[in-house]
């Protein structure tokens, strides 16, 4: 039995118990800040070409054990082998990004004298570290969105007190023991873990400079409601449209939208859940793409052979079919899926979905995609934009004019053409667009929020002249 103060981590397919972490009471946040501000001023000593060779080697160690990190994300996650082997190796790209940063991304120099008046002066502009930054991370990628926090910080010369999902801990945990055997300095990098409470009195707290957080909306809103005044940067939910024209590679398409969806089990922000068929390919496109989902392997994610892993709890599951039992009330039709096994929940199709439904509206984040067959661009453009919120969008088509006009009009933080939604390359600014949009991710981008520039400027003298 795990003890009381003790949060057990267990294996959403089994059920059994992978590792356990301290449940830390929010009276713990002045300790961890306290440790943080003696490793913010560790950090910002450390030179930039020591801060890349932490980085880089941290990279190494972790491609070294490159096979215990895969098996532990399969074990706390659920993610299958090949899925969560992607992520290791997403890891290390991550860190190694971050170090590059850290050697080249220093400043600029600012031609003063471009401007009438200001000849007789020269500087440039460096950039500097915030302080302490307090990183929230979820559940979904548990190894590489704690890189994509970490590895910007420490390049930028800033302490970071990591908060990874209770749900799933164990990865970033390790990723920390790398860098500190990697030779980072300790303080810099420290780990709360611990529930909402504890998370509050970090995110309250005048002595953190920066929150930077990956999950929920109603929990982002919450976040913004108590930081104060401090930096912000949410990468918040998304509800992924992709249209597929007529003219497009249609086995293409539906191969790639397929992985889009279900990839994960669904749970990802940028997996595809609407997907906008022109009425031309409409029934081609759904006879393929059924075909496609009902021959994915659904169960243990630590063979080979499975493609759809189980969801980070049976509680997950259930939400997600609910979801589903409820847009089926309101008239949609079930295409194949909506069985429930445990955390398991079969890949779920339907179409016909009434739009004010929360299937929908909402970001459902499960193994479920809506079918909707539209008769033009304008159309799938208009039913793309509708929601309050977004993150990707997609095209599939061979006509360059409707690619570019779609590129312009979807309200996304990024539209992939030729490829479902879910695609991201960690060197490439990502964040969401309208509602609950602060800030970028991707490394380079991730830098620069987390660091701010300060100017140096040098006044010659009529002696000097």
């Amino acid at each position: 039995m795990t003890e009381p103060s003790h949060i057990a981590v267990t294996n959403p397919f089994d059920g059994s118990e992978v590792g356990a972490v301290a449940d830390m009471p929010p009276q713990a946040a002045q300790a961890l800040l306290r440790t943080a501000g003696d490793g913010a001023r560790a950090c910002r000593a450390l030179p930039r070409h020591e801060r890349a060779r932490i980085l880089d080697a941290c990279a190494s160690l972790v491609e070294q054990d490159k096979a215990a990190f895969a098996e532990l994300i399969v074990a706390e996650v659920g993610k299958t082998i090949r899925q969560a082997a992607r992520e290791v190796l997403r890891c290390g790209n991550t860190l190694r990004l971050s170090a590059d940063e850290a050697r080249r991304n220093a400043g600029e120099v600012i031609p003063f004298d471009a401007y009438a008046g200001s000849e007789n002066r020269q500087g440039w502009f460096t950039r500097e570290p915030l302080g302490v930054i307090v990183a929230i991370t979820p559940y979904n990628d548990p190894l590489n969105l704690a890189a994509h926090k970490l590895g910007p910080a420490i390049a930028g010369g800033n302490a970071v007190i990591l908060k990874p999902s209770e749900l799933a801990p164990l990865s970033a945990l390790k990723l920390v023991d790398c860098l500190l055997a990697a030779g980072l300095p300790p303080g810099v990098v420290s780990v709360a873990t611990g529930g909402a409470a504890l998370g509050e009195a970090l995110v309250s707290s005048k002595d953190v400079r920066m929150v930077s957080f990956t999950g929920g909306f109603a929990t982002g809103e919450k976040i913004a409601r108590s930081a104060g005044l401090k930096k912000l940067a949410m990468d918040l939910g998304g509800n992924a449209p992709v249209i597929v024209l007529g003219d497009c590679d249609l086995d293409d398409a539906v191969a790639s939208c397929i992985s889009g969806a279900f990839w994960a089990a669904g749970q990802n922000c940028i997996g595809t859940q609407r997907l906008l068929v022109h009425a031309s390919v409409y029934e081609a496109f759904k006879r393929r793409f059924i075909e496609g989902t009902l021959a994915l392997r659904v169960g243990n994610p630590a063979l080979q052979d499975t493609d759809v892993g189980p969801m980070i709890s049976s509680q997950a599951a259930a939400r997600a079919k609910a979801a589903v039992d409820g847009a089926l009330r309101q008239g949609a039709t079930l295409l194949c899926g909506n069985i429930l096994d445990g955390a398991l929940y079969a890949p779920t199709v339907l179409e016909g979905v009434s739009f004010d439904s929360a299937l929908w509206c909402n970001e459902i984040f499960g193994p479920v995609v809506v079918l909707q067959r539209v008769d033009n661009l304008e159309e799938a453009l208009a039913l793309a934009n509708a929601p309050a919120y977004s993150l990707h969008a997609g095209i599939f088509t061979s006509d360059l004019h409707a690619a570019l006009q779609a590129a312009q009009a979807l309200e996304a933080g990024g539209v992939m053409i030729n490829d479902s939604s879910d695609y991201r390359f960690d060197a490439m600014p990502f964040g969401g667009f309208k509602y609950g949009s602060l800030g970028r991710e991707g490394v380079r981008f991730a830098y620069e929020e987390m660091t701010q520039p300060k100017v140096v400027c040098i006044r010659r003298t009529a002696r000097q002249a």
